[in-house]
């Protein structure tokens, strides 16, 4: 399942956009953010110099800009449970640069 703080639009046109295989759940409250501890970002963790050059390698990989939505100091991260209920994986991103890798995640995943 993927987590999203964005309005119900954002998250549908995401869920489109990237042909989300998983349901997404709206926490526009925040809830499940606060119950993980990912709280708001420093101003240097959203807006340093490790973000630009995330969005930079982004950009030169062909991505495009995307306007920003919602509260951008807004401090995501990764949380996997298994199917028994079991937290594999709990990463409170310091920045929009702070993420695990896929791969790294797939791994945790298939043990």
């Amino acid at each position: 399942m993927v987590v999203t703080f964005q309005g119900l639009a954002l998250a549908r046109a995401y869920a489109q956009e990237t042909q989300l295989a998983w349901p997404i759940l709206v926490d526009e409250h925040l809830a499940l953010y606060a119950a993980y501890g990912m709280e708001r970002g420093h101003w240097w963790d959203i807006w340093g110099p490790a973000s630009w050059w995330s969005y930079a390698k982004l950009l030169w990989q062909g991505h495009r800009w995307q306007p920003l939505a919602g509260d951008p100091n807004q401090l995501g991260g990764d949380v996997l449970i298994d199917p028994q209920g079991i937290v594999r994986l709990h990463h409170v991103g310091r920045g929009p640069a702070d993420r695990p890798t896929v791969a790294s995640i797939l791994e945790i995943a298939s043990n």
